[in-house]
């Protein structure tokens, strides 16, 4: 049996609904370390956003804007930028919406417009700083994930108008636009080929529609208490939500690490 391996969204898994770790995720992920079992973050956000994260967990192996962007032990190991020709022609049909954007490099990332509600309302909900106007920051920097920010009514249109894409919703009126097939389960995949981790041993929390290809891959998917009905529905395993105790809870439950941490 090789090393086991633990990935970990952020919002809703890792994080409370208060965008704050819980101490029972910091004791539990401390725990699984000194155990010897691999931990790593799958997400959907860029590694500047969640940088702090890394830093207070010990963290610094990562799946990030939800496959497009792959780190081992602080080596960029895979990445897949959106071709600039297909950007292009996206944030034509965008601008022709009236649909505000932004756009995601590895270490940055830049909006269509200055305080616009549907922007100021997404990055406010999970206390992301506005992010910096620059309609042309594709042209300058390799970009992984795009985002369009409209009312719901407008998202059949993109998808229709875009089939090779895939859009993945994270709220309201914001969401994530990626490579039609690119999902955390390929950085994933990447990950264990290149640190020669077994996939039997693999395991994932998670909670939202962004997971579901990563629960479906790795060893035992765990679900977390607060998730969608969809993603638990493919989960091995559901533990209580992000703000009771899931993360210690679930790892307890699959054994990996004591259940006398918290008395």
């Amino acid at each position: 049996m090789g090393r086991p391996i633990v990935f970990f969204d952020i919002d809703g898994t890792l994080l409370n609904e208060q965008k704050e770790i819980l101490a029972s995720t910091r004791i539990a992920i401390r725990e699984l370390q000194q155990q010897g079992v691999y931990t790593a973050i799958a997400t959907g956000r860029t590694p500047i956003l969640f940088e702090d994260i890394r830093q207070t967990l010990g963290i610094d192996s990562y799946v990030a804007m939800n496959g497009q962007y792959v780190v081992f032990e602080g080596q960029v190991i895979y990445d897949n930028p959106i071709p600039q020709e297909e950007l292009i022609q996206l944030q034509s049909e965008m601008q022709r919406n009236n649909s505000p954007y932004a756009y995601v490099s590895h270490d940055d990332f830049k909006s269509s417009e200055a305080n616009h509600p549907y922007i100021r309302e997404s990055f406010g909900d999970t206390k992301i700083t506005y992010p910096a106007v620059d309609p042309t920051f594709h042209l300058r920097a390799p970009i992984y994930q795009a985002i369009v920010f409209c009312e719901e009514e407008k998202l059949s249109h993109y998808i229709d108008r875009f089939p090779h894409f895939t859009f993945l919703p994270w709220h309201t009126y914001a969401l994530d636009i990626l490579p039609k097939g690119c999902s955390k389960a390929i950085g994933i995949s990447k990950m264990l080929e290149h640190g020669r981790f077994s996939l039997s041993d693999s395991y994932a929390f998670g909670d939202n529609n962004n997971d579901l290809e990563m629960l479906s891959l790795v060893g035992t998917g765990v679900a977390m208490g607060n998730a969608l009905p969809e993603t638990k529905a493919v989960a091995d395993m559901i533990t209580a939500s992000c703000e009771d105790d899931g993360i210690y809870h679930g790892l307890v439950e699959l054994g990996l690490i004591s259940p006398v941490l918290m008395k």
